[in-house]
């Protein structure tokens, strides 16, 4: 699973959507794709957009609703929570919590 996330935010375009999303959770694919061209200028297809919407939900960062035709994304930090607390857990036995 962290594989996936590494690989996920790796790519600066996929941190850019995770931008947006920060910004406005539950947006649309037409929606994303207009924020990138228009606030970022990246132009950027709506297939490409899609595969790093893919990539983004399987590395569980960006969960996916349907509400009649459309279909919403929305942010999910659960999995950077999850490597935080992996490695920036408080810890008894690091030096600078040792001194007297």
């Amino acid at each position: 699973m962290a594989d996936d996330l590494f690989k996920a935010l790796a790519d600066p375009t996929r941190r850019t959507i995770l931008d947006e999303l920060t910004l406005k959770s539950g947006q649309t694919l037409f929606e994303i794709c207009s924020r990138l061209s228009m606030k970022h200028q990246l132009g950027i297809s709506r297939q490409a957009v899609s595969q790093h919407l893919a990539v983004l939900e399987a590395a569980g960062l960006v969960e996916t609703r349907r509400e009649g035709r459309y279909k919403f994304h929305d942010l999910n930090t659960a999995p950077l929570r999850r490597i935080t607390d992996r490695w920036l857990a408080p810890d008894a036995s690091r030096p600078e919590d040792n001194t007297p």
